[in-house]
């Protein structure tokens, strides 16, 4: 039978795969067991729990974008596209954990360092790599039901694997599924700390906060009916108008997105992956696999709401009374904002799917001591977003300019009496829930995206040991790679048209090529000598042609050596890549709003402000230097620990910055991006735009720790003892674009900013037999602010934390091959309220006490 060397496929930050070989670059394993540690919606949400790991993109920091309910990686906070997700050491069309049966998982490699020779473009932070298990033998079921203690963020998952073997062992598949259903938390507001929080103009955090002129039902702004809203049946009233900041309303009846739209993103989903090999002779194996996944929901996005709408006194809908009193005043008109949420308040309906499949020989000859792998994949991801709901410019405007017809006495659209033809329908927006639903249908649309993305990659590598040294064999593995990588955006009629009020996709599409060469050679130096029991010397380098940006060269020099027996240090040095991506390069102009704080304009508070996005043909790739050294010992039976130092640097990053801080760094003094910043004549900000360049450098170094323990206790049950601590402390998080150097160590309240806690760290404590199993698991977070860099902000600090899970497993065997388990979990023990105005927080627990019940079957 094939040699398991020639088929295995371990990352461990290197290409050789010689047995025993310690790689200069730290790795952190997780095991199919700790993640499943708590219940958690797919794996993407287990690994966020790491210190490592940043959970920038979540079901809670999405739900306002298009990306909502993805799960990218996201390693020491540096961006999911500096991070490189891999599937048995193969890249994937879609960066997304949800694509991927979490059943199929055996275990998840973490490479904590820059790894662009071993692996490519992206690896700045590191790489993840799920290993799948392709050898499972049985039939194994599993389901689980999860609740709050508050009675939502349901969830209910199923799953189920297949493995056996064919043709007298030399064949083999593994078949497995799983289907995930968790309704998410429907509003903002359903939580104390989360919903209707502002920063009032970086003053304080403040909750209970909405629009000042925006009111549901409609509120004038002029003349003399100005500070007058409008009933149900559209008589006016005086609003309960609370604490008027700017364009904020502190208390009374000043309306949010936040009534509506969710606080977690809904996930319904299913995923399914197969494999198979055979081993065509002794010493060659064909496999292939192939995985198909989709998810679907559609939920509360946002508001297309109205400011200052001119309604002229001779409006249809007006009660006579208020035309009165118009007309009394000599006025013609007065202005309207409104909170439109009775009708123009949007779904994102999303409806993704993924298929990728690949195919690979793997080999040895010369006895084994050579080995080689070639590999193909193709993969398809369809993105298809809905958002019906949002208001059709001219539409709306013809059906506001509403008049009676003299010849019917109806309301109709006043373009109709000089267009009988038009399909224009009367809008009455004065009072909550006026406006009829015809007109709601002619004044709203469905905005549109239909986005294909295609990857095609291919490889061969050959492993081997060419000759000895006096220290032991040299190792070598040389390569070549290649990606075809395309996308395209299709969009709907009035999307192309930006006809839309406050929102509209847009379309784009583009295509690239890499052509990649690598080599990597590990070399004994010096074996058996006092404290140099094992000295070895490993270096890389990898070439990568892109068709859009040349060639660009990553490379890495390591150094590792075992001072005494179970004790090795490690040292090692990369060039890392990153090359910009299709989304970065191709985008069209993309509109939104944003809340903007104006430094220039304080009194204004938080401003709705329209930001334009879009990308750039013209970028350079990023390039980083990484530096990592630790030493790892095994100093008793049963203990293992860590310590890693690293330091990242990133150069030409690719950003967009973010519109808030594009106009805090040009109020600090960057001239250069105030060009970015649209105001007028008074100095009030209109836009912002916030598209794709080459702008700053990015720097973070810190440390990471581990231990391990694991003890038998030698006792009828085969009862372990296990405890793990896995923490990162973080000395510096910086982003410098040359004029401003901005601190983000201790910036932690939200996702859409850089920042990661100073230190992060979980313990797990438990006791594992062959049938019941317990374990406590402590997550802690130290102190830090809201938002470091906001020093006028009150309330900004916020206290450490530290959360507390349980679970609870009994099995029972049911012959000699099959058992059935049954296990209960608690996350966040003690119903921790996650910090104030935690509305889209990547480290904090929104949900509370959430219990979950489960149960699995092996046969």
């Amino acid at each position: 039978m094939q040699s398991a060397r020639a088929a295995d496929i371990v990352v461990t930050g290197s290409r050789v795969d010689r047995p025993g070989y310690e790689s200069p670059t730290p790795l952190l394993r997780v095991t199919q067991e700790e993640l499943q540690v708590v219940p958690r919606a797919n794996v993407g949400a287990a690994l966020a729990d790491l210190p490592q790991f940043k959970a920038a993109e979540s079901p809670v920091t999405s739900s306002s974008n298009v990306g909502a309910g993805r799960f990218p990686i996201n390693i020491r906070g540096l961006g999911d596209k500096r991070s490189l997700l891999l599937l048995d050491g193969r890249r994937l069309v879609s960066s997304d954990l949800n694509t991927v049966p979490s059943i199929m998982i055996d275990k998840v490699d973490v490479v904590t360092g820059g790894a662009s020779a071993a692996w490519g473009s992206d690896a700045v932070g590191g790489v993840v790599n799920l290993l799948t298990d392709g050898r499972y033998e049985g039939l194994r079921l599993g389901a689980e039901s999860g609740v709050s203690s508050r009675g939502d963020a349901q969830q209910y998952q199923f799953q189920g694997k297949f493995g056996t073997s064919f043709a007298d062992g030399r064949g083999h598949v593994v078949i497995g599924a799983e289907y995930v259903d968790n309704s998410g938390i429907p509003r903002r507001i359903d939580r104390e700390n989360t919903g209707r929080w502002s920063t009032n103009g970086n003053v304080a955090l403040t909750p209970d906060v909405g629009y000042s002129t925006r009111l549901r039902g409609g509120y004038i702004n002029s003349g003399v009916l100005r500070g007058l809203g409008f009933n149900p049946d559209g008589s006016l009233r005086t609003p309960n108008l609370g604490t008027v900041i700017g364009s904020s309303m502190i208390g009374g009846e000043g309306p949010s997105n936040d009534d509506q739209g969710v606080l977690i993103v809904p996930q319904r989903r299913y995923a399914v992956m197969g494999k198979a090999s055979f081993d065509l002779a002794d010493n060659v194996k064909l496999s292939a696999d192939l995985r198909y996944s989709r998810y679907y929901n559609s939920y509360a996005w946002f508001g297309s709401h109205s400011d200052n709408l001119t309604i002229r006194n001779d409006n249809a809908f007006l009660r006579q009374e208020i035309k009165t009193q118009l007309a009394a005043a000599n006025e013609t008109s007065f202005l309207l904002s409104r909170f439109n949420g009775d009708f123009a308040f949007a779904n994102l309906d999303v409806d993704r799917r993924n298929i990728q499949g690949s195919i690979a020989l793997d080999g040895s000859f010369g006895g084994g001591d050579w080995r080689y792998t070639a590999f193909y994949s193709h993969g398809q991801y369809r993105n298809n977003l809905r958002a019906p709901g949002f208001l059709i410019t001219q539409n709306f405007a013809n059906a506001v300019d509403a008049v009676i017809n003299p010849a019917t006495n109806q309301p109709v659209c006043r373009i109709a009496l000089t267009n009988p033809g038009s399909a224009c329908v009367p809008i009455n927006l004065f009072g909550v829930g006026a406006p009829s639903q015809a007109a709601i249908d002619y004044v709203t649309g469905t905005p549109r995206s239909d986005i294909l993305d295609k990857l095609d990659t291919y490889g061969v590598t050959l492993r081997g040991e060419p000759f000895e040294l006096p220290a032991g064999p040299v190792s070598i593995a040389i390569g070549a790679e290649g990606r075809n990588v395309s996308t395209r955006a299709t969009i709907g009629e009035l999307d192309a048209a930006a006809a839309y009020s406050t929102f509209y996709f847009t379309g784009f599409s583009g295509n690239t090529d890499v052509k990649e060469a690598f080599g990597e050679v590990v070399v004994p130096v010096v074996r058996d000598l006092p404290l140099l029991r094992k000295l070895e010397l490993n270096g890389a380098a990898r070439v990568s042609d892109y068709s859009l940006t040349g060639s660009l060269w990553s490379w890495k020099l390591g150094l590792t050596n075992e001072f005494l027996p179970g004790v090795i240090g490690r040292v090692a040095r990369s060039r890392d890549i990153r090359a910009p991506n299709l989304a970065e390069l191709f985008t069209a102009r993309t509109v939104s709003f944003s809340g903007i704080v104006d430094p220039r304009n304080p009194q204004l508070g938080t401003s709705s402000t329209l930001i334009y996005g879009g990308g750039s043909t013209i970028l350079r790739p990023e390039l980083a230097d990484t530096w990592t050294a630790g030493i790892t010992a095994a100093p008793v039976r049963g203990l293992t620990a860590s310590i890693d130092y690293f330091n990242i640097s990133v150069e030409d990053v690719i950003t967009t910055l973010g519109a808030q801080n594009i106009v805090n760094r040009c109020q600090a003094g960057n001239a250069d991006l105030c060009r970015f910043i649209d105001r007028n004549a008074a100095g009030v900000i209109q836009s912002i735009t916030s598209a794709q360049l080459n702008l700053s450098r990015l720097k973070t170094d810190g440390v990471d720790v581990e231990i391990g323990y694991i003890r038998s206790l030698n006792d009828a049950a085969n009862g372990r003892f296990q405890l793990r601590l896995v923490g990162t402390w973080v000395n510096s998080f910086t982003v410098n674009d040359g004029i401003t150097k901005i601190e983000y160590v201790g910036t932690q309240g939200y996702a859409f900013a850089e920042g990661t806690p100073r230190i992060r760290v979980n313990a797990t404590v438990g006791y594992a037999s062959d049938g019941f199993s317990g374990l406590v698991r402590a997550r802690y977070i130290s102190s830090g602010y809201w938002d470091r860099t906001r020093t006028t902000l009150r309330d900004n600090a916020i206290p450490a934390f530290t959360y507390v899970d349980l679970q609870l497993s009994q099995k029972v065997r049911i012959g000699e091959s099959r058992a059935f388990e049954i296990y209960g979990s608690v996350t966040n023990l003690f119903d921790k309220d996650p910090p104030k105005h935690s509305t889209f927080t990547p480290y904090y627990d929104v949900i509370g006490r959430y219990l979950s019940v489960g149960a699995r079957l092996a046969l």
